[in-house]
């Protein structure tokens, strides 16, 4: 994909820092831990999600950062292969698990969490991906299309909050008779994989 420019539409705030949108790379994991960890606290490597996450990479192509003009990490999203659960047949279900979705404390409210949600949306779609599941406040991921109306008979590997466990369908009904609970699927970690960068930016 070539890098494309555009406006930002939804970003009103005065002195809204320029960024760019790109596919992360092993060069940003220390900015990328550090960001989560202030982002989220330490606190975050105990939730349910990081069952499905630990040992695995993300899925391909499917790992974002958002950085400032000055080369500042200022946000982060992931998505992961995941298996939610079987079909009514038996078959097992693949689907994305996507998460944490992190963005600099400071620059909360400027769009940049929207901004690298619909990207990842977008891309999840665009590589022929039926689903994506996640943990989160519906009051935020209801905008992308998320509720809890499919994982309703799916699980998670630990507690979960029903109200914030979500999912939207990229394909009409993949998640139609889907039950059971999430597992890991996909690429175990290696440290010599590597990503192309791909770039999107982002100015008022």
């Amino acid at each position: 994909m070539n890098a494309v420019d555009f406006n930002q539409q939804e970003l009103h705030a005065q002195n809204v820092q320029a960024y760019t949108i790109r596919n992360e790379t092993a060069q940003d994991e220390g900015a990328r831990e550090a960001l989560l960890d202030r982002a989220m606290g330490e606190g975050r490597r105990r939730k349910s999600s990081e069952k499905l996450r630990r040992g695995r990479l993300p899925s391909e192509g499917l790992a974002f950062v958002a950085r400032g003009e000055d080369g500042t990490l200022l946000g982060s999203v992931r998505l992961w292969d995941i298996q939610a659960g079987h079909d009514a047949a038996g078959k097992p279900v693949r689907a994305l698990l996507l998460g944490p979705l992190a963005v600099e404390p400071a620059l909360k409210g400027q769009g940049i969490g929207v901004a690298l949600m619909r990207h990842g949306i977008s891309e999840a779609g665009r590589l022929g991906h039926g689903a994506i599941i996640l943990v989160g406040d519906p009051e935020y991921y209801e905008r992308f299309g998320f509720d809890g109306e499919k994982t309703a008979p799916l699980a998670m590997p630990g507690p979960v909050e029903r109200r914030r466990f979500l999912a939207l369908e990229l394909k009409p009904d993949h998640l139609a008779g889907a039950h059971g609970m999430l597992s890991p699927r996909g690429r175990k970690s290696s440290r010599a994989t590597k990503v192309a960068p791909v770039s999107l930016r982002f100015s008022m």
